[in-house]
């Protein structure tokens, strides 16, 4: 997939072009169902299957205290967009200049000037242009005006079979927030179609999990990826070079001791016990992929208890990845 950043980076010859808009917060099941058909549209027209996204995301711009957290990192999207088969993203940087063109001129200028368009893929719930004025009806109308087909997409059901209160929910980054802001990372994975992953450099912390015989790779705080909700998680540790850990996940302040802020830490299990002192992640980038909370964080009368605690958990874990695929989230 080709990436570019900025209009003037795209070739000029890179035409013609299917193109779909959005954000893509996650690539979740929604955005796949809509980046599927894109990729379709575009093989039917022999043409190049081209997503535009913005950075930042514009809440960031237009309520930069009230922006939502992004459930995934540049570096993870990027990867989880590749994989939907694009041949290229466009990488839009969101300023209020760009928030100021009108509908029609941000089509013209990056669709059908920039990109060549010959179709765009859109879901009935897109909005573009100034102050979002530019909606579904607005793009047929101006494909009609300068030559380009529309495509609609309907909104994916993602649980059809799940809980009666979720049957006919539109699959979005809101609901992805929400489950992850409960601590269901099972619905979360759902979704988004994959676990969850946080992805950042192993730092040094206290060292309180090796004294207690269980060391953990803590993430740095500036990782990306939206934090579950505190608690213990069984999971995985994805390694730079994409080897994989069972893990047993923490995240939170640990109550037990005073002091702790909060954190993302994993402590790998079944380790061969030749191979525990050799394993050092610290400085390198790794993912953790959260895939069933085991509890809420409790505050414990002393090591004794939370030591016989972490043995439970670590139990339990072995318990839920002994049914789960290692694969890639």
């Amino acid at each position: 997939m080709y990436y570019w950043n900025d209009l003037a980076e795209v070739p000029s010859d890179i035409g013609p072009t299917v193109v779909t808009i959005g954000n893509f917060d996650g690539v979740h099941l929604g955005h796949q169902h809509v980046l599927s058909r894109l990729v379709k549209a575009a093989r039917e027209h022999d043409a190049a299957a081209v997503a535009v996204s913005f950075d930042p995301h514009p809440a960031a711009v237009h309520r930069p205290g009230n922006a939502p957290v992004m459930i995934m990192g540049p570096a993870d999207r990027t990867e989880a967009l590749a994989a939907t088969g694009l041949d290229g993203l466009l990488m839009v940087h969101y300023d209020l200049e760009l928030a100021s063109l009108s509908a029609e001129e941000f089509v013209r200028k990056y669709l059908t000037d920039g990109l060549h368009a010959v179709a765009v893929v859109l879901g009935h719930d897109a909005r573009f242009g100034r102050g979002n004025t530019g909606d579904l009806d607005t793009m047929r109308e101006l494909g009609a005006a300068l030559g380009f087909e529309v495509i609609a997409v309907d909104d994916f059901d993602a649980l059809p079979e799940g809980p009666e209160d979720s049957r006919g929910r539109r699959c979005s980054s809101t609901w992805i927030r929400e489950a992850l802001a409960a601590g269901d990372v099972r619905t979360a994975a759902r979704l988004l179609g994959r676990t969850h992953r946080m992805r950042g450099v192993v730092v040094h912390g206290a060292a309180r999990g090796r004294e207690l015989g269980f060391p953990t790779a803590n993430l740095a705080p500036e990782s990306t990826g939206l934090i579950p909700a505190d608690g213990v998680y069984a999971g995985w540790l994805v390694g730079a070079d994409g080897t994989r850990w069972p893990a047993a996940i923490s995240v939170g302040s640990n109550p037990t001791f005073i002091g702790v802020s909060r954190q993302v830490e994993a402590h790998v299990i079944d380790r061969p016990a030749e191979a525990v002192e050799d394993f050092d992640l610290y400085g390198q980038c790794v993912g953790v992929e959260f895939v069933e909370r085991l509890r809420g964080m409790v505050a414990y009368t002393g090591p004794e208890a939370l030591i016989e605690q972490m043995r439970l958990d670590v139990a339990r874990t072995r318990d839920v990845l002994s049914t789960e695929s290692p694969a890639a989230g």
